[in-house]
């Protein structure tokens, strides 16, 4: 019996080596390979006529400059009063029937934007179309177009005895609860 357990340990032994040796010698052959094979060439990149850079730079957000505070503000001169130094600037009238709002850009003498109590929407909301709450009112819906087009500050110039009034104040408070900062960034000079 001892002799038969002698056996079966030796053959084990030499399955084992057999075993051991026939995976070291795969794995040698599979790094040989490895070391003769090359790597497959990358394709060269094909340029079409559409992903060509041009040279000429056409910037096609002329508001980005004004949004950083680096876009020229005409200075017009010293004795012209409002101030022409804007990008945008809003103007609040009030008349005998009907109140108006508009924001002007710095070039144009045509409104970019406007709101009134002339407008049939917002005129049948309203008991009055000259009260403090229409003031409030076309103040609330300037602000929500300014913010639809993309104006989130615009100088706001009032004369002083005009700007105390309850109407004014509460325009005012309604278009900055809307989401509009009514004073410019200062222009940086590079």
């Amino acid at each position: 019996m001892a002799l038969f357990s002698d056996v079966c340990r030796s053959v084990r032994t030499l399955l084992g080596q057999c075993q051991r040796s026939a995976a070291a010698s795969a794995w040698i052959r599979c790094q040989s390979s490895r070391k003769y094979s090359q790597a497959a060439p990358e394709p060269e990149p094909v340029v079409s006529d559409n992903e060509a850079i041009n040279k000429t730079f056409v910037n096609r957000n002329p508001r980005n400059l004004e949004q950083m505070a680096l876009a020229v503000k005409d200075r017009g001169w010293a004795t012209v009063w409002p101030s022409r130094q804007y990008y945008h600037r809003l103007v609040f009238r009030r008349t005998q029937h009907h109140i108006t709002a508009e924001v002007f850009s710095s070039d144009s003498i045509v409104p970019v934007l406007s709101c009134s109590t002339k407008e049939w929407a917002l005129k049948r909301e309203l008991c009055s179309t000259r009260s403090v709450a229409a003031c409030r009112a076309v103040g609330e819906v300037l602000a929500q177009r300014c913010r639809e087009a993309g104006i989130t500050r615009i100088v706001y110039r009032e004369i002083p005895w005009k700007f105390r009034s309850e109407a004014n104040q509460t325009f005012w408070t309604a278009m900055k609860e809307g989401g509009v900062v009514l004073s410019e960034p200062r222009r940086k000079f590079i």
